[in-house]
């Protein structure tokens, strides 16, 4: 199944194109607050395989807002894929990657303009793991017990201010609104065959930049996740941005950054597709 949000309100879906407003369908058994639904997720898919499919209204990936508007926390890998490392002038990580935070006001939905600021402005796609229920110290095989699904992210970052001063600023660089597109939904773990084998990438007004699988990750999500569960205590509707492959604009030879007028499209196989215009 999908979770979803529109308007303000919860949403599950069981395909792409058709769902149920969450409060109205289960008669106020569940909130319509989006942030609700993800310490209830499984709960919510046992219900929803009794719901009468006839009952569906259409829904258009292009109208759903950010299925998680409002997380916790974001958490962020960095430097996760060894190419990746690699292209941006560093070894790949032997221990756990570099690990920052991305901040709530970034986030927006799969869909509409990005406002670029000055400087140099990247992409990454990644896959990004919602939290369903609490975790602190899991052993890695139980991770994806844990999760309520997965979702697609761009973890945009502007480079200049990234890389200024005495030490990086990435928390900053990344974090002007719009920074954080995730959706269209988040899509529950047993729709896949392999969460630690998904393929993802990117273009740039049709050109493909970035081109990867989660197989190629040098810590696996579930992995990451069990590593930042010994220090953190992650939380229902957290985020964590699972790391990019190779392929971003400052590993370009010259270098290349987004610039006005340009369409980002994402897509991450089994979960769809974001399309964001710069302006």
């Amino acid at each position: 199944m999908r979770f979803a949000h529109r308007a303000g309100r919860a949403f599950v879906m069981k395909g792409d194109d058709s769902g149920w407003d969450l409060e109205k369908e289960s008669s106020g058994r569940f909130s319509p607050d989006p942030m609700q639904m993800w310490a209830r997720h499984e709960e919510i898919r046992e219900w929803l395989d009794g719901v009468d499919a006839s009952t569906a209204e259409a829904v258009r990936a292009e109208d759903l807002d950010a299925p998680v508007p409002v997380p916790p926390a974001i958490i962020a890998i960095g430097l996760n894929y060894a190419e990746h490392a690699r292209e941006t002038g560093f070894e790949p990580p032997t221990e756990l990657p570099p690990i920052f935070a991305k901040f709530p006001s970034s986030i927006m939905g799969a869909h509409g303009d990005v406002v670029l600021p000055d400087g140099n402005v990247d992409w990454e796609v990644e896959v990004v793991a919602v939290v369903g229920s609490q975790m602190h110290h899991v052993a890695e095989e139980d991770v994806f017990a844990h999760l309520a699904g997965l979702t697609i992210g761009q973890d945009l970052s502007e480079r200049a201010r990234q890389f200024s001063g005495p030490a990086p600023q990435f928390g900053l660089a990344k974090s002007f609104p719009g920074f954080a597109p995730i959706g269209p939904w988040v899509v529950s773990l047993d729709e896949f065959d392999d969460p630690n084998d998904i393929r993802l990438g990117c273009s740039i007004d049709g050109e493909v930049v970035q081109s990867g699988t989660t197989a190629g990750l040098i810590f696996s999500i579930s992995r990451s996740i069990a590593e930042l569960s010994k220090v953190l205590v992650l939380r229902p509707g957290d985020l964590v941005f699972t790391g990019t492959p190779d392929g971003v604009g400052m590993g370009l030879q010259p270098p290349r950054f987004l610039q006005r007028g340009e369409v980002l499209e994402t897509w991450v196989e089994g979960i769809g597709r974001m399309s964001h215009r710069f302006v």
